[in-house]
């Protein structure tokens, strides 16, 4: 199969050469996927593409009108395809169901403790050779409520951490987990008026986007602590920001962010313009970001790759891709249950 590539970072390419084994011709480069890059796919059968590419509308039709078959996307989200009009266009669509959740899990918990310790602060401090313990005091988890929104792997995952560490820990999804591994099971309400940590692991959807903003961050525990490593849009970023103004927010660690597409991955401290809502969210020290890089351990790199991988050699055998099938006909189902969802202001079930 003939296929391009884009988005490619240098640290990708050793693990879709190992994954590949030269099975099909894949052409790597680094440009996004856009109206304008869509031309490199001319020739091809497949595009491979990341989350921060542009699969809209426009794009697939361009894709579609150079004879593209097959969209395979290196992640598990797919808000960033328009499935729809993939589906107008015959264009088959397959995602990575799930790659090392404990990657995406550790992270959410480092960014706890560094938010908690003050560890970002207190090495500044000592490279300038302040060795002042002041400004430093955090708390211990054993013993505090975290909740988590999202109980797919990741979810579970972290649950496992937290639960190590001697916290009490709560849940929210809709398909509570038959094996809760000790979650208590509560509504979302009750979440958030008793974790003292909340971390995000939901899916995006229309019914899931904002769900944290300025009317449920008022029902939270002051100074509570928010992490977010899902989708970037689970949460309004200029809510956030009034909640760290008020202190209803004690800390915010966010690996995503809701207007990161043309900013993270890459680098911009040569912008003479920089983004308003970041600029306001790095003058706080009870904050941290992260530039999406929860996934980016060895193990998911090539857990990824080797699924993009096995759904090219499916479709090239005229197979289904199974799970990892995301093709508008088969998510209508859970579309019209987002709905549903939507319409009765709930959170739906975590796909991650």
């Amino acid at each position: 199969m003939k296929v391009v590539a884009y988005s490619i970072k240098p640290f990708e390419k050793e693990f879709l050469s190992k994954a590949n084994q030269k099975k099909h011709d894949i052409t790597l480069i680094s440009n996004p996927l856009s109206v304008e890059t869509a031309v490199f796919a001319e020739g091809k059968d497949a595009v491979v593409v990341f989350t921060n590419d542009d699969v809209s509308a426009p794009v697939i039709a361009r894709l579609g009108a150079l004879g593209i078959k097959y969209i395979a996307t290196r992640s598990a989200g797919t808000d960033h395809i328009d499935r729809d009009a993939a589906a107008i266009y015959g264009i088959k669509i397959a995602n990575v169901p799930h790659y090392s959740p404990e990657a995406i899990a550790e992270h959410a918990v480092a960014m706890a403790f560094a938010l908690n310790r003050k560890l970002i602060k207190a090495d500044g401090h000592s490279h300038h050779f302040n060795f002042s313990n002041d400004g430093l005091m955090g708390f211990n988890f054993n013993g505090k409520t975290v909740g988590l929104i999202g109980l797919g792997n990741t979810g579970l995952a972290v649950a496992a951490i937290f639960k190590g560490l001697g916290c009490r820990v709560i849940g929210y999804d809709l398909k509570f987990p038959e094996d809760s591994m000790g979650i208590e099971q509560v509504t979302l309400p009750y979440l958030y008026a008793n974790a003292d940590i909340i971390s995000l692991h939901a899916p995006l959807t229309p019914a899931t986007k904002h769900l944290i903003n300025s009317n449920t961050i008022q029902q939270m525990k002051d100074g509570v602590m928010l992490i977010n490593t899902s989708r970037g849009a689970l949460l309004n970023t200029a809510d956030a920001i009034q909640g760290l103004r008020n202190g209803k927010i004690g800390y915010l660690g966010l690996d995503v962010y809701e207007f990161e597409k043309g900013l993270f991955f890459e680098d911009h401290h040569g912008d003479a313009v920089k983004d308003n809502l970041l600029e306001q969210l790095m003058q706080f020290d009870n904050v941290l970001v992260t530039p999406h890089q929860a996934y980016l351990t060895r193990e998911a790199m090539q857990g990824i790759a080797t699924q993009t991988i096995k759904n090219l050699d499916q479709w090239q055998e005229n197979k289904c891709v199974g799970n990892a099938c995301v093709c508008a006909k088969a998510c209508r189902a859970t579309q019209t249950a987002n709905l549903i969802i939507q319409q009765n202001g709930q959170a739906p079930h975590s796909q991650i």
